[in-house]
């Protein structure tokens, strides 16, 4: 009896999280409506661009993509600057400076970045090479290794085929 009513009150506990979980992320993505630029061709440069930058708070999407308030801020400061006359570069550089490489998605090539972008081919090649060395010491191995005598086969298959208990000699 105890038991059935922990359950029930553990469950009821747990379906009023999740209803004021969804409806928070709800409201949340009603009060961060994307602002629409007057200029169409300002929001395009302004989309162009916030799809190449990472949102900061969401690390596996585009500022374009997140609805996180720090995604809707830089792309309103993005938008801004655009409107300021400023250039891709410009504003490029400006969050650069404000927010690091991490806010790009395509790191430029330089000494903190080098593993980032030689990571993968280092890894390929390591693994390759030794799988290579792998497989040759296990073909060395493989001729080093004692042969079967003909009673040794004879007794292994008898073993196989199951007509031999493994205390038995072989039946000639």
């Amino acid at each position: 009896m105890r038991v059935d009513v922990l359950k029930r009150s553990v469950l009821s506990a747990l379906s009023a999280i999740l209803v004021v979980f969804a409806l928070s992320a709800g409201l949340a993505a009603a009060d961060e409506a994307q602002p629409i630029a007057e200029n169409p061709e300002l929001e395009a440069r302004v989309m162009d661009l916030a799809h190449k930058l990472r949102c900061l708070v969401c690390q596996n999407q585009s500022i374009a993509e997140s609805n996180a308030p720090l995604a809707v801020d830089l792309r309103n400061q993005v938008r801004e600057q655009f409107a300021a006359g400023k250039s891709e570069d410009a504003v490029v550089d400006y969050l650069v400076a404000r927010y690091g490489d991490f806010v790009l998605y395509l790191p430029p090539f330089k000494g903190a970045t080098m593993l980032l972008w030689l990571g993968p081919a280092l890894l390929l090649i390591g693994g390759t090479g030794w799988l290579a060395w792998r497989l040759r010491r296990r073909a060395k191995e493989t001729e080093a290794a004692p042969h079967l005598t003909q009673d040794e086969r004879a007794r292994a298959s008898a073993l196989l085929n199951g007509t031999l208990n493994s205390s038995e000699e072989p039946r000639s």
